[in-house]
């Protein structure tokens, strides 16, 4: 009995190993795939060189004589992917997009704040506008109100989340984390693991970073959600100047992009860290599209309505349509039919 069982541990451990090969060979073959700018000949061959040695390392797994001698050699040749991998540096100078070529930067006097490099651009189309940027300065002191926004465009449980700044007769300055594109490479969420992007805070008026989504974007279309958050004048304060200090950090050092870790909402939660009472790590958080719900039910929106009413009520394209280029265009994408503010 001893000995089956003995075998049986043995057997479920050996399998064990054998997966984790599998997923270590999927990474590095992946990660060799998408490997820094090398010439795609050559990441094509490592690509499947680190293949064919995953499958010889799992092969060997049923080979006692070799099983630890073919892992040793193998776990060495992962250990050099990691060296590799680890050398990369993410850089400030490429070839970027258009609409994300400018980096925003601040200067801090005490409470006054210019923000730098405000994106402002001038839609006819999605793909086609003219660029254009201007430096505001915002009163600390002023600052009223954040705002959740959140972008839906597959289905409801993945979403694009930004957070707007309210500096009452300021107007409104919005923040949007996103990739760095270089040109002529969209956007991947599996590129995104692959360290082929670099970090990057859109700073814009709302007339550009919501209208773009509401009155441009059709292939998907986007539904746009405005939400009021709640949260203590001081919390707020916090989490601007955590934004702040983060933006001109990446303007000297700039850090890579992941799908993961480093995203949309992964990153408004590391900003949130600031603040005392900030929310729990939640699995809302990664599956973006409930971060507004997970912020319902942890008492920082209105809940004196039911969720999915305060839900159908947050959704401002037809204002947004209707304000278009409109001065007040922040103003009046918050105010509904009846005259309230969602």
């Amino acid at each position: 009995m001893k000995s089956l069982l003995k075998h049986s541990i043995a057997l479920v451990a050996l399998m064990m190993l054998g997966l984790i090969t599998i997923a270590v060979g999927a990474w590095g073959s992946l990660a060799l795939w998408y490997f820094d700018d090398a010439n795609i000949v050559l990441r094509g061959t490592l690509c499947g060189l680190f293949a064919l040695a995953t499958l010889l390392a799992v092969g060997s797994i049923g080979w006692r004589r070799w099983r630890w001698r073919a892992m040793g050699a193998y776990l060495a040749l992962f250990a050099l992917l990691l060296l590799c991998w680890g050398a990369q540096r993410p850089t400030n100078d490429r070839d970027w997009q258009t609409d994300v070529a400018v980096l925003p930067y601040a200067t801090v006097n005490g409470d006054q704040i210019t923000m730098h490099n405000i994106r402002n651009f001038e839609y006819r189309t999605e793909t086609d506008y003219t660029p254009g940027y201007y430096d505001k300065a915002f009163n600390l002191r002023e600052l009223s109100g954040i705002d959740l926004i959140a972008v839906y465009w597959m289905g409801p449980q993945i979403a694009h989340i930004f957070l707007s700044f309210d500096f009452g007769d300021q107007g409104h300055l919005a923040i949007s984390i996103e990739a760095r594109k270089p040109k002529s490479e969209g956007f991947s969420t599996v590129k995104g693991f692959f360290r082929q992007y670099e970090l990057y805070y859109v700073v814009a008026d709302e007339r550009d970073v919501v209208r773009l989504r509401t009155n441009y974007r059709h292939d998907p279309p986007e539904e746009v959600h405005v939400y009021r958050l709640h949260g203590s004048p001081e919390d707020m304060k916090r989490m601007f100047m955590s934004y702040v200090t983060k933006i001109n950090s990446l303007k000297n050092q700039p850090e890579f992009y992941n799908s993961l870790t480093t995203n949309c909402t992964t990153n408004i939660w590391l900003q949130s860290r600031v603040n005392p009472d900030h929310l729990p790590f939640s699995w809302k958080i990664i599956v973006s599209g409930y971060v507004p719900e997970y912020a319902y039910e942890s008492g920082l929106l209105d809940s004196s309505i039911p969720f999915l009413e305060l839900q159908r009520r947050s959704i401002v394209n037809e204002r947004a349509h209707a304000a278009d280029q409109a001065a007040d265009f922040s103003a009046r994408i918050r105010v509904e039919p009846n005259g309230n503010s969602p």
